[in-house]
């Protein structure tokens, strides 16, 4: 039996390379002056998934939710052997809180999984923000 993965991944800001101009004045993060990566959580996800594909045949799909800029993450999914790879903006999403954003992400996953057999896996902890959610 074959499986579909679909993995949620996130661009976040590179915690290693924080600076005095790191934060606002308003204690939120400055993404402007710190270098995007791929969260590292949502990467062994993707990793899992994809061994998983080579065990059992599939596809492998991620999804991110963001800025343009994002598809940084998304190519380098594809790179490692995703299958497709899905950007979801909107300005009607900017600055979505956990809840609006979980329930965006599973608006999209709910649309691309309609059979049992699909697996759908992410990190646990974002960089950015340790809520444990997506």
């Amino acid at each position: 039996m074959s499986y579909d993965c679909v993995v949620l991944i996130k661009q976040v800001p590179d915690t290693k390379a924080v600076t005095g101009r790191a934060m606002n004045d308003d204690g939120t993060v400055n993404r402007a002056v710190l270098p995007a990566i791929f969260n590292p959580e949502d990467l062994n996800a993707l990793e899992l998934a994809l061994q998983i594909r080579q065990d059992h045949g599939g596809t492998v799909t991620v999804i991110t939710m963001g800025l343009p800029r994002a598809c940084d993450v998304l190519r380098e999914s594809l790179y490692r052997g995703a299958d497709r790879a899905i950007l979801i903006t909107d300005r009607r999403a900017a600055a979505s809180d956990t809840l609006a954003t979980s329930y965006i992400l599973s608006c999209a996953v709910n649309k691309l999984i309609h059979e049992p057999d699909r697996i759908s896996s992410e990190g646990s902890h974002p960089q950015d923000r340790k809520t444990g959610s997506c």
